[in-house]
C-alpha cells in the first residue's frame, strides 16, 4: 500500500499560523512589497515551523520569471567573498530567490556572458562586482538586464550599492597618523592604467589624501601594489618593502587578507605590531580578531550590503524603466591591537 504523500505546508498555512494574510506572506517571500519587521519575523518563523518553501517553479509560470539570481564576484576564494556569499544567500533566501555564483576571475567575457544570460531570463536579475569600468562589459551591453554593481566602480547605467572605499582609506590613514606615525606604507595601491583597479584608485586616493592633510609627502618607495589581493601577495609586497630598504613605521593594506600576509612576512623577520610597526586592513573579515595581535580594520556591514543589494535587484526587476539608484553605506574604524600605541619604526 502506498503511504500517503505527506501534506505540503502552503502560504495559507504560513499565514494562519503566523496570524497575517497570505498577501503579507507572499510579500515576505517576494520582497516585491515593504513588511514591517514585526510581520516579517512571524511569517519567518512560521516558515520554519511549518518547513515551508515558496514554489519557485509555480511562481515562475505565473510572472515569467525563473526564481534564480546569479551573483559574479571577482575571486570567490577570499574570506571577505565567502562572508559577502553568506550574506547574499540570506538576504535572496529571504525573497525567495535561488542564486547561481559566478567568478568572473578579472575577465570581462565572462561578465559580458552574465549579462547575456540575464537578458535572455535564464535569470531573473544580476548582481555584479566589477574590477575595473574600462575591462567591464557594462559599458558596452546595448541594453542591460535587470542588474544591480556592488563594490567601487563608479557608473551611471546601473543601480550601485557600496561604501566611500576613498573616505575610509583616508580614516585608517588618519588613524595610524594619529598613533604617531609619519612613514606609512601601503599595500594594494596602484595608479598605473595597466594595473589600477577601481579599489585601488579610490583607496590609495584616501591615503594620499591624509597624508596631505598631516603635511607629509607621499613617497612612492612606500606603495606596493598586488593582484590578486591575497594573503600571498600581501606576503610578497611586504617583502618587496623590505627589499627596498625602505624605513617605515605604518602599513596601510587595502584588504584584511594583505594585511594578514604582511604580518606573517613581519614576524618572520623579526619586525613586531605594533611596537615596530603600526598596521590596519579593511573589510574586517572574522580572522582579523583572531590574529595575533588582533588587526585595525575597516568594518562595514555586509548584511546590510546585501540587503540592500537584493531590495535594489527585486524593485529593478519589477520595473526596468525607473532611473539608476545607488546606496552609500556607512563604514567605521574597528581599532584592534595591531595599532594599539606609538610605533618605534622600522629601520634597514
Amino acid at each position: 500500500m502506498t503511504p500517503p504523500t505527506p501534506h505540503r505546508a502552503t502560504m495559507k498555512d504560513v499565514a494562519a499560523l503566523a496570524g497575517v494574510s497570505p498577501k503579507t506572506v507572499s510579500n515576505v517571500v517576494t520582497g516585491a512589497f515593504t513588511v514591517s519587521e514585526e510581520k516579517r519575523d512571524k511569517v519567518e518563523r512560521a516558515m520554519r515551523q511549518l518547513d515551508f518553501v515558496p514554489n519557485l517553479s509555480a511562481r515562475g509560470m505565473r510572472t515569467g520569471r525563473s526564481g534564480t539570481i546569479a551573483v559574479a564576484l571577482p575571486d570567490l576564494a577570499t574570506a571577505y567573498s565567502a562572508e559577502l556569499v553568506h550574506s547574499l544567500v540570506a538576504a535572496a533566501h529571504q525573497r525567495g530567490l535561488a542564486v547561481q555564483f559566478e567568478e568572473t576571475a578579472l575577465s570581462p567575457e565572462r561578465e559580458g556572458e552574465l549579462l547575456a544570460r540575464a537578458r535572455t531570463r535564464q535569470v531573473d536579475g544580476l548582481i555584479l562586482n566589477p574590477v575595473r569600468l574600462e575591462d567591464s562589459a557594462i559599458p558596452l551591453a546595448d541594453d542591460l538586464p535587470p542588474l544591480v554593481v556592488i563594490g567601487e566602480v563608479e557608473q551611471s547605467r546601473a543601480d550601485h550599492v557600496g561604501i566611500d572605499s576613498r573616505l575610509a582609506a583616508a580614516d585608517a590613514t588618519r588613524h595610524v597618523i594619529a598613533q604617531g606615525a609619519r612613514r606609512i606604507a601601503v599595500i594594494g595601491g596602484a595608479t598605473g592604467q595597466s594595473t589600477a583597479t577601481a579599489t585601488s584608485r579610490l583607496r590609495l586616493q584616501g591615503v594620499h589624501d591624509a597624508l596631505q592633510e598631516a603635511g607629509i609627502p607621499r613617497d612612492p618607495a612606500l606603495e606596493a601594489d598586488r593582484l590578486p589581493w591575497s594573503m600571498v601577495s600581501g606576503a610578497d609586497a611586504m617583502q618587496e618593502l623590505l627589499d627596498r630598504r625602505v624605513a617605515f613605521d605604518a602599513v596601510v593594506a587595502f584588504t584584511d587578507s594583505l594585511a594578514f600576509g604582511a604580518l606573517h612576512t613581519l614576524a618572520a623577520r623579526g619586525i613586531r605590531v605594533p611596537d615596530d610597526v603600526l598596521l590596519t586592513g579593511f573589510d574586517d573579515v572574522e580572522l582579523s580578531a583572531f590574529t595575533t595581535p588582533s588587526l585595525t580594520t575597516i568594518a562595514f556591514d555586509r548584511d546590510a550590503l546585501a540587503s540592500a543589494a537584493l531590495s535594489l535587484l527585486t524593485a529593478r526587476m519589477d520595473d526596468r524603466a525607473m532611473p539608476p539608484r545607488a546606496v552609500t553605506l556607512p563604514h567605521r574604524l574597528h581599532p584592534r591591537g595591531s595599532t594599539a600605541g606609538s610605533p618605534g619604526g622600522y629601520c634597514p
